[in-house]
């Protein structure tokens, strides 16, 4: 099954399921039943956790004013090994 976006001129935007290859590019709206035209959307991008999407948003905004920076970052301190890495064999 694949999700397939159509859009209402009254109620806005839903999703249908449907196999793939089937979805017409009409179909009755799930909630007033006037007609609904497909539209064509990148694929899950409406369900993805919000850092990701979020991370995705910096990233299409780096392509047309990227972050400047005016020093080298500095390096972080390491960590300190666990303890149970400490009985670990060494090569």
């Amino acid at each position: 099954m694949a999700t397939y976006e159509y859009a209402c001129q009254d109620c806005g935007r839903f999703d249908v399921h449907l196999p793939i290859g089937t979805a017409p590019l009409s179909r009755g709206c799930s909630a007033c039943g006037r007609d609904a035209r497909r539209v064509f959307s990148p694929p899950s991008f409406s369900r993805v956790p919000p850092a990701l999407s979020a991370a995705f948003g910096r990233e299409e905004r780096s392509r047309d004013a990227p972050e400047v920076v005016s020093d080298v970052p500095r390096r972080r301190a390491p960590r300190p090994p666990h303890p149970a890495l400490a009985r670990l064999p060494r090569p």
